[in-house]
């Protein structure tokens, strides 16, 4: 698909399945629309299980790409593995960094201390450029309550020759514990201790459980607010 056809394609999406949400905007995509040609990208952090639980529901043979970056927390691999094996999930694709281009610009591990951008680029981005090669459509779980950039985040959209389905956009906080209420979903470990958004452990801070920012742990003190990997095209 081209980036003019994608474009096509999401409009023509948003006009007929653009009032759906949740499992009844996940059917058509996966069953219909892409059957075959879509996966989905998970950081199983604090409210990945919601999707992952979905999705499940839908089609466990699903691919699901995790970024293992090297730079996670244990806790974090360990509740993959949890979540894998109480959800039936049957395919998860795990994407690490290329080792080549590490030693080359980030031999000692330290890059996240001097450049976040890059380091995000090595660890995430390029490891997801290799994973979606064959896709046409990702789903996504991000939402529009996590402000920022997202606060206006439709549930189709394009990401330059793919379309990308973003099904929980319009879910809110309560939405979201509804699920894992009602599917009695184990939380992170590390959302008890603190951390209610968690990515890479050299840039993840613990934060005010009541805090109106989810993300405000991520790259706190810097400018940054997005790793990268949803600019990809």
């Amino acid at each position: 698909m081209s980036v003019e056809e994608a474009e096509v394609r999401a409009a023509d999406l948003l006009s007929r399945y653009g009032h759906l949400q949740g499992i009844s905007l996940i059917e058509p995509m996966v069953h219909e629309e892409f059957h075959g040609k879509i996966t989905m990208t998970s950081s199983f952090g604090t409210e990945a299980a919601a999707l992952l639980a979905l999705v499940s529901e839908v089609d466990p043979n699903l691919p699901v790409i995790f970024l293992d970056t090297r730079k996670l927390f244990g806790e974090t691999h360990r509740y993959r593995e949890q979540l894998v094996d109480q959800l039936g999930l049957t395919n998860i694709q795990i994407m690490r960094p290329d080792e080549t281009l590490l030693a080359a610009d980030d031999p000692n591990g330290m890059l996240f201390a001097t450049d976040t951008a890059k380091c995000c680029y090595l660890r995430k981005v390029e490891p997801l450029q290799r994973a979606l090669k064959g896709y046409d459509a990702w789903l996504t779980g991000r939402k529009r309550f996590h402000g920022g950039e997202r606060g206006q985040l439709p549930v189709i959209e394009t990401a330059g020759t793919r379309i990308k389905i973003n099904p929980l956009a319009g879910y809110n906080r309560a939405d979201i514990e509804d699920i894992f209420e009602n599917r009695a979903l184990p939380h992170h470990p590390l959302e008890a201790e603190g951390f209610l958004s968690i990515g890479c452990m050299p840039c993840t801070d613990r934060v005010d459980p009541n805090s109106t920012d989810v993300r405000a742990g991520r790259w706190a003190g810097q400018d940054k607010t997005e790793c990268g990997i949803h600019y990809i095209i």
